[in-house]
């Protein structure tokens, strides 16, 4: 696992994958605390438009050409996370990227770590990003 506060310190734009429009969601409360936390959060939920104002993505490949996702944090149901990791491979490789995949607690495969440790790819499992954030940076 990396180092989970150098990841933090040094993320710029967070993808939030499953992202919710639905306030009580926890995946829009986290969106809100990263924003608030000075992140750019960019949501990833094709049943979407947007999340805490900002527009939402089918996937990663329809991102535009100029965002450079550092965190890809999944909030998924697991039987969809190795999907996600591989969807985070196929950006990862179209822009020669390494982003680090954080999946949420509850989330996490054998079959997504292993699709990300085979691609090079960063791997957090079973990690809240806002509460690790709060734990190692303090509150924004």
């Amino acid at each position: 696992m990396p180092d989970l506060k150098t990841t933090l310190a040094e993320a710029r734009t967070i993808a939030v994958v499953g992202c919710s429009d639905k306030p009580w969601r926890t995946s829009n409360a986290i969106t809100r605390y990263l924003k608030e936390a000075r992140y750019r959060v960019i949501p990833v939920n094709p049943n979407i438009e947007t999340c805490e104002g900002e527009p939402a993505y089918p996937d990663l490949q329809s991102l535009p050409d100029d965002v450079r996702i550092d965190i890809v944090n999944i909030f998924r149901h697991p039987s969809h996370t190795a999907e996600m990791v591989a969807m985070a491979v196929d950006y990862a490789q179209a822009t020669g990227t390494k982003p680090t995949i954080w999946t949420q607690i509850g989330v996490s495969t054998s079959e997504a770590r292993n699709k990300a440790e085979a691609a090079g790819l960063p791997y957090v499992h079973n990690r809240c990003i806002m509460v690790e954030h709060q734990r190692l940076l303090g509150s924004y």
